[in-house]
């Protein structure tokens, strides 16, 4: 008989591939799954084939958003653990309610950290990242299993804490790519994912004074959101710059698979920005789109392995146009062989094979 996982997260779920796909994995090889979020940002209807419930929460700011959550996360927990449950926390703002649950109860916990949530760009020098530091710092050296989304992750991890993670990326599924590269007229440079600082888009804009016949398509919602469309007013690049807004995952794939240059020219926003390896280069690979992508560790691992695009000088909008230009010149189809290498590699199915040993060790544990 197979352990009940109770997986929690602060979020509404909706859009968050990495817990789906885990939760679908776990659930797919006889696990009993009741996942929990919360209802910040919405909550909108979906369909999973487990169990999942969201949390309402009433405050307004975020950081008293956290409380409340942590707060209700543990009577919910309380409520639904029991001697035959492993508990598993994603990220650092769910970790707390888990970590005392588990020890009350004497049950496993496995802490799946998405990022280096304490070194995050919108909590630099505020005063809560002293108290996600003070937590990490009490919490996280006791912890017996740990995944964290990238090696430069458990790299950090391990010199900070002494705990060693599993590296389980943040992989898409395999697709098995027929599709006809389309000649497209102009040109498309997609940036997907969340509208925040520090993620070069705002740069990329201004890029596109350097580039003819070429469209930038933002998908993605997000603070800057805002910011950067009247950034593209200001600088008269509304023939240039199109805002898709926030697409269900399905939708963005579909797009992804029809542009020529996809973009992750994140910038040294922290230690979690500059070790991270970004969703959308992984979806991008999988959709067989060539990247414009930053000297960061990881994706300058990724650039070393496989040709699948080309590296940013810096993050000077000349320079990126560059990049861009290279690409476009060389063409999609001459990246393919590489970018099917790449795929083959960097997928879920590779990955959800350490997923699995991690929660069957924990399944042995007690």
């Amino acid at each position: 008989m197979r352990k009940k996982i109770i997986t929690s997260a602060f979020s509404n779920l909706y859009t968050d591939q990495r817990i789906e796909k885990v939760c679908r994995t776990l659930h797919e090889n006889g696990y009993e799954i009741d996942l929990i979020g919360n209802d910040w940002g919405g909550a909108e209807e979906m369909q999973r084939p487990y169990s999942f419930s969201r949390i309402k929460l009433i405050s307004r700011s975020l950081k008293t958003a956290y409380f409340e959550f942590n707060w209700k996360l543990y009577k919910e927990l309380k409520k639904k653990a029991d001697q035959n449950t492993i508990l598993h926390a994603n990220d650092l703002d769910a970790l707390l309610p888990n970590y005392l649950i588990a020890k009350k109860l004497n049950i496993p916990l496995i802490f799946d950290s998405h990022e280096i949530f304490s070194e995050m760009p919108a909590i630099q020098g505020k005063m809560s990242q002293k108290l996600w530091r003070y937590l990490e710092r009490s919490i996280v050296p006791k912890v017996k299993f740990m995944i964290t989304a990238s090696a430069s992750y458990g790299k950090w991890f391990q010199n900070k804490y002494g705990i060693d993670p599993i590296i389980v990326q943040n992989a898409p599924r395999k697709i098995n790519f027929n599709l006809e590269i389309p000649e497209n007229d102009p040109k498309i440079v997609l940036y997907q994912g969340a509208i925040n600082p520090f993620r070069g888009i705002d740069k990329a804009i201004l890029a596109m004074h350097h580039l003819d016949n070429v469209m930038l398509k933002i998908a993605g919602d997000g603070p800057r959101k805002k910011e950067y469309e009247e950034l593209v007013i200001k600088e008269n690049l509304q023939h240039k710059v199109q805002f898709l807004g926030k697409l269900r995952p399905e939708n963005l794939r579909e797009i992804t698979a029809t542009v020529d240059c996809g973009m992750s020219i994140e910038e040294n926003g922290g230690e979690s920005y500059f070790y991270s390896l970004p969703n959308k280069v992984l979806d991008c690979i999988q959709a067989r789109v060539p990247l414009i992508l930053s000297n960061l560790p990881e994706m300058q691992n990724i650039k070393n392995k496989f040709d699948i695009g080309e590296i940013i000088k810096d993050h000077q909008p000349v320079n990126i146009a560059e990049s861009i230009k290279l690409i476009l010149n060389k063409g999609r189809k001459n990246y393919q062989p590489e970018l099917e290498k790449a795929a083959n590699a960097l997928c879920w199915e590779n990955e959800e094979v350490k997923l699995l040993q991690v929660f069957e060790k924990a399944s042995i544990s007690q």
